[in-house]
């Protein structure tokens, strides 16, 4: 077996995934994300030395796009360019969890100003902003009151690229200063962690301290068909707490970074990441070689 691990920088996340790969004697290639050219109508030799792609682009975009590309040539990447779609795009993940009945906060949807404030209105005060793009709790914005929302929206409007002109706007949830963090990697939530912090904004890329988190029959049950709403894969599921109900879903990230939860949790990530992808490849080719040998049957 050969992997290809398509990344844009090598973080402590894609070290940690290197040494597994190295530890398992599993060949593997890195590519840089940002140095590749591709004749979309040819599938290079190079690329077809490989059994599989795991894609951990920093850029969302370049991730994406490459992930078409190799899905086009018949390579698997793990997560698909489906399943990055959507959770890519908060908007998408929002529609998936619901069609799913997936429980998740309150979310309206504006394109100017005055139906924007009139959405927050209806949700009532405090809450929050978000642009349906982007991670590591960026851009967001607690909207407390309606000088804010107008401030807010103006700047949205003015300064923003086309993106921040579709106005996400969620129910702010009084979560008791933490929300939790799930790892699904196939049918199974392998481990979770609870973020802490003061700030309303709980992302340990803004400094919020992480412990392990029970994964419960119910959180595993809730995270699980939360994956699966988005077409499932190796995912982070982000979990907020309700006092009157419950979990409810927040987020799902398709390229989930991992090198704080590790400790807290006991559970080695990077290697149920690779087992997922080595277990997925076996069962790829067993299936084709059985669809090989039942076609030969019926042509005989």
């Amino acid at each position: 077996m050969r992997l290809a691990i398509l990344t844009s920088r090598i973080r402590v996340e894609e070290k940690l995934l290197i040494d597994v790969l190295k530890r398992r004697a599993i060949d593997f290639e890195i590519i840089d994300d940002g140095e590749l050219l591709f004749d979309l109508a040819q599938t290079p030799d190079s690329w077809r030395a490989f059994d599989a792609v795991l894609c951990r682009s920093v850029s969302q975009s370049r991730g994406l796009a490459v992930s078409h590309v190799l899905e086009h040539w018949g390579l698997p990447v793990f997560n698909t360019a489906a399943v990055t779609a959507l959770c890519n795009d908060k908007l998408l993940t929002t529609l998936a969890l619901l069609r799913a009945g997936v429980p998740t906060p309150r979310t309206m949807l504006a394109f100017d100003e005055a139906h924007s404030v009139e959405g927050i209105e209806q949700l009532g005060y405090p809450v929050v902003l978000k642009p349906i793009t982007g991670s590591w709790g960026r851009l967001l914005a607690r909207i407390n009151d309606r000088d804010a929302a107008e401030a807010v929206l103006e700047h949205q409007e003015t300064l923003g690229s086309y993106q921040h002109h579709v106005h996400y706007i969620q129910e702010y949830i009084n979560k008791p200063q933490r929300d939790i963090r799930a790892f699904v990697v196939g049918n199974r939530t392998i481990c979770a962690i609870y973020r802490s912090s003061a700030h309303w904004v709980t992302n340990t890329a803004r400094g919020a301290v992480t412990a392990n988190c029970p994964v419960t029959p119910e959180l595993d049950e809730l995270c699980v068909r939360a994956a699966q709403a988005v077409g499932g894969g190796i995912l982070a599921i982000d979990v907020l707490e309700d006092a009157e109900r419950g979990f409810l879903v927040n987020e799902i990230n398709a390229t989930m970074e991992f090198r704080n939860s590790i400790a807290p949790t006991g559970v080695d990530i990077p290697d149920q990441m690779i087992e997922y992808v080595v277990q997925s490849i076996e069962t790829r080719f067993v299936t084709s070689a059985e669809a090989n040998v039942l076609r030969e049957e019926v042509l005989r």
